[in-house]
């Protein structure tokens, strides 16, 4: 399959194999537009539709194309966004397709040079799990010791926190260092002031579908097609906030200042030929977390990366070089695990997977285990830069793609700068 309608390098995140939605705008089209990326340029679907290109496919109302959010798109189901992906991928292959014949490509298309990204969707409520075994080890080790490094439950179920939906921000957006009462000497009262072990957090999340009625659960494989898609996600965290704070409820203020995810969201679809075993689950998850399909593949083979730009340097250094691959519980399982008791899931609604680290160091998806707490200064490529955690004006960047045989599914990058804290005077 090649696209003709315009050129895609075989590097390009944005093969015809992707097709990744998102919200746009352009000097030209102040309102935000339904996007699909495609190369150096994102088609507009509104201007698609009117070409009558959808028309055919049932269920199908093309105004969700004129929504300013996603959300509406993704209340629909699968069968659809299916059908919408198949009548792309034959519009921009086919020379002869009759739509082909109407139109140019400026009149449905822009550089994706020109375009400005916005949130994908109106989040209306926002999870984070913890779903990398091998994080959550490094992190109990640090903290408990080796014999206690995992919790009693973490085997047994995805463990999860409700986060803030209202700080979670597009790619591109700067971010305040968080102020906040720290306790740096466990034997002296807490003090205030802006969080000194602020840290990225390498992670993916997923956007929800259709969810799920209030009071009815989602199996395993129900899930699988109420996940939308996905997206990259730093849910950047201020340690030592987070430390002083998390007993006995969990993170709060050293995590509600701010999460960054990635513009493009890639669809389940797109992502299937990337399909791989997860980690075998030992002991054997509770009937509700297995998966009954003759598909039991419930992990994803995709490549992700964290470099960050520190302020003396217009530089970009390699921090962490990862995979979702290594993920202990599974998208589905996730879901799967939040709707169990009954819990609604509504369209749009995101969910993150919790730090991705694998088993060697280059893999470890946080300062925190880079530099293990601190204590192993990180040092930046050939340079005299060091880092222990995230300073201010410091910008971290995160990508990710999957690799096919001569084309990418990629994800575009997700990018933040942290900002000096505000000076409350106190």
């Amino acid at each position: 399959m090649k696209c003709t309608f315009v050129d895609v390098a075989p590097d390009s995140d944005f093969s015809i194999h992707n097709l990744p939605y998102g919200i746009f705008t352009t000097d030209s089209l102040p309102n935000r537009q339904v996007g699909v990326a495609i190369g150096n340029h994102v088609l507009c679907m509104s201007a698609l539709a009117k070409t009558g290109l959808f028309s055919e496919i049932n269920g199908l109302d093309t105004s969700v194309f004129d929504s300013p959010q996603l959300n509406e798109y993704m209340s629909l189901n699968r069968t659809i966004w299916r059908s919408v992906r198949q009548s792309l991928q034959q519009f921009l292959c086919d020379d002869t397709h009759t739509v082909r014949k109407q139109i140019n490509v400026d009149d449905v298309a822009v550089p994706i040079k020109e375009v400005r990204m916005h949130m994908p969707a109106k989040i209306g409520d926002y999870t984070d799990f913890y779903a990398s075994r091998e994080h959550a080890t490094n992190v109990g080790v640090m903290f408990r010791g080796k014999d206690n490094a995992l919790m009693p439950n973490w085997t047994h179920l995805p463990v999860g926190y409700h986060g803030r939906a209202s700080s979670v921000v597009v790619s591109g957006t700067p971010l305040r260092r968080p102020n906040g009462q720290r306790r740096p000497n466990p034997d002296s009262p807490p003090v205030f002031g802006p969080s000194t072990r602020l840290d990225y957090e390498l992670e993916m999340a997923f956007f929800v579908g259709p969810g799920n009625s209030l009071g009815t659960p989602l199996s395993v494989d129900e899930a699988e097609d109420r996940i939308f898609g996905v997206v990259l996600m730093n849910d950047w965290s201020a340690r030592d906030i987070q430390a002083w704070e998390y007993v006995p409820l969990g993170p709060f203020l050293g995590k509600s200042f701010g999460t960054t995810v990635s513009p493009w969201v890639v669809t389940m679809d797109a992502l299937k030929p990337f399909r791989v075993m997860q980690p075998e689950q030992d002991p054997e998850p509770l009937p509700y977390l297995r998966c009954s399909s003759a598909d039991k593949r419930g992990g994803f083979d995709i490549n992700l990366n964290v470099h960050i730009k520190p302020y003396e340097s217009n530089e970009y250094f390699a921090l962490t070089r990862s995979n979702l691959k290594y993920m202990y519980w599974s998208l589905r399982q996730q879901l799967a695990h939040h709707t169990v008791n009954g819990c609604n899931m509504r369209p749009g609604d995101l969910c993150g997977t919790g730090t991705i680290s694998g088993l060697t160091e280059e893999s470890f998806g946080s300062m925190l285990e880079l530099s293990w707490s601190g204590k192993n200064p990180i040092k930046l490529g050939s340079s005299e830069i060091s880092r222990t955690f995230v300073e201010d004006n410091d910008t971290v960047r995160l990508t990710g793609y999957c690799q096919g045989e001569g084309y990418r599914v990629g994800f575009g990058e997700c990018t933040g700068t942290i900002l000096p804290a505000v000076d409350l005077g106190l």
